[in-house]
Parts: C-alpha cells; sequence; structure tokens
C-alpha cells in the first residue's frame, strides 16, 4: 500500500487493487491508530484516530479531495498513486 502523504506523524496510504472495496476512500495512520476516510464525504467510515489528528486528515482531505479522487481512479487501475502535498 504506497504512502501518498505524510505530515504530522500522520501517514496517509491508498490500496492499488482494481477490487478494492467501496466506497472511494484512504487509509490514515498515526502511532498505533488507523483509519479509512471517504473520499467524497471526507467523514470517517472505520476505525479511529485522535480528535486533534482526525482533525488535521480531514482538512487535508478537504483540501485534496479531487487529487484523491484521481488516485483513486488510478489505484482501481493497479496503478500507483501520485504523492499529495503535506497540510502544512
Amino acid at each position: 500500500m504506497p504512502t501518498i502523504s505524510m505530515f504530522y506523524g500522520i501517514i496517509i496510504r491508498m490500496y492499488c487493487a482494481p477490487k478494492e472495496h467501496a466506497p472511494s476512500h484512504f487509509h490514515a495512520y498515526y502511532g498505533d491508530y488507523k483509519a479509512v476516510i471517504d473520499i467524497n464525504n471526507c467523514e470517517l467510515i472505520e476505525g479511529e484516530l485522535p480528535k486533534k489528528q482526525l482533525r488535521l486528515v480531514m482538512a487535508w482531505a478537504e483540501l485534496h479531495k479531487e487529487e484523491l479522487a484521481a488516485n483513486w481512479r488510478l489505484a482501481m487501475e493497479s496503478e500507483l498513486p501520485f504523492k499529495i502535498e503535506p497540510l502544512k
């Protein structure tokens, strides 16, 4: 699962597999925490992150929604997603 962005100790990854389950999403990791975030509506759909890190991930996802959707399309074709600018 390639890493597409990293910021403030948070790692953002996306699977590259045509049969990855809907809805379009990415995975966020922070220490022992893991979360799955829906790209279309920027909602937590599985797992958990500490509140502060979840807010940072959601803000980043809103800023990069189009890039995340483009990466999802690439990943569904088994192509590597591109890197996305970290939250600053």
